[in-house]
């Protein structure tokens, strides 16, 4: 899809339906035939127009006769199942003498603000949009990574009532966007660093200015995004010693069931042996004597080896007691 846009007389920039000098054309997806037509009207490479498309290619500059190429992610969200998930899109701003060219693969919100007029840019000032650009960019990252921070505290408030696959495997995308966000931010930043060479930018205060803020944001961006990826690393490590100690305590308590079943087994075992029993051949209880001694030694058995699983060894902490008092009563040289 291609359009185009040029500044008018009011805030949001004018579109236009054919190519005009000082326009701004903005490139969403484009065919090879619009490529090739973009390439025509300006004197841009077809091949540098192009560059943005590809999914994995790096933030970068580039700068050949005339025409400034400036690639940078930008942060997307995507409708993951009802969801919202978090990646990286490159983007690229081409500028000439005659034009700003915008490529991109999906549309971009802070493209979108530049078009409704919300953030206001003009066609005829390239190095300003591209400026105002960046800056808007960094500011998109902060905001989805607040939106990711809030996702993950949501997160931990229902894993506290009860702990799912969901929730954990929701915290690791959003544990893998924060990781593609720390590698885009850290490319912008070479970007923006490039900046500061480009004939103009120190000539301006204007400029200049922005030129600060897009630096201060791009840092900011990126202190925060280690911040709250170190923070989701740790909440993970603290989950899995959650889940491991779980899992440890389940099989102990399967672990007491099973003997504490196999003594019903054992009992019933009893009215097999060679000892008379209640109820055999007109036996008499008080005739039955080994039997109920057995049976109450067995049940005397089950309850202490019961307690002792339920409650642990009791043999640790007067052993721990006594090592200290051995400590005391060594002699301080």
């Amino acid at each position: 899809m291609i359009k185009y846009f040029i500044s008018g007389d009011g805030r949001a920039p004018e579109q236009i339906e054919l190519f005009k000098e000082k326009c701004w054309i903005d490139l969403i997806n484009p065919s090879d035939d619009e490529c090739e037509d973009v390439s025509n009207y300006t004197g841009i490479p077809e091949d540098m127009i192009k560059a943005a498309l590809d999914e994995e290619e790096r933030a970068r500059t580039e700068f050949d006769d005339g025409n400034n190429m400036f690639i940078v992610d930008c942060p997307l969200i995507e409708d993951n199942d009802g969801s919202d998930g978090y990646s990286t899109l490159p983007l690229a701003v081409i500028y000439n003498e005659k034009c700003i060219v915008t490529v991109c693969l999906k549309g971009n919100t802070v493209l979108k603000d530049f078009i409704t007029g919300r953030e206001r840019v003009r066609t005829d000032m390239p190095l300003h949009f591209t400026l105002t650009f960046l800056l808007n960019n960094a500011k998109r990252f902060l905001y989805c990574l607040k939106q990711i921070d809030r996702k993950t505290r949501r997160i931990q408030s229902e894993m506290e009532k009860t702990m799912r696959n969901t929730e954990i495997i929701q915290l690791l995308d959003l544990q893998n966007s924060l990781v593609y966000f720390s590698t885009s931010l850290n490319s912008n930043e070479r970007v923006h660093e490039k900046l500061f060479k480009i004939q103009g930018v120190a000539a301006r205060e204007e400029y200049m200015d922005l030129y600060e803020d897009v630096i201060i944001e791009g840092k900011q961006a990126i202190e925060t995004c280690n911040i709250y990826k170190n923070i989701l690393s740790v909440t993970m490590d603290a989950y899995g010693s959650v889940i491991s100690n779980n899992a440890n305590d389940t099989m102990k308590k399967l672990t007491i069931i099973t003997i504490l079943l196999a003594i019903p087994t054992m009992i019933a075992g009893f009215w097999g042996m060679n000892m008379p029993v209640p109820g055999q051949d007109g036996y008499a209880f008080y005739q039955t004597g080994w039997f109920w001694l057995v049976m109450g030694a067995t049940v005397v058995l089950t309850v202490v080896i019961g307690i002792f699983l339920l409650k642990g060894n009791p043999f640790k902490k007067p052993l721990r007691q006594k090592k200290k008092k051995k400590d005391k009563k060594q002699p301080r040289e």
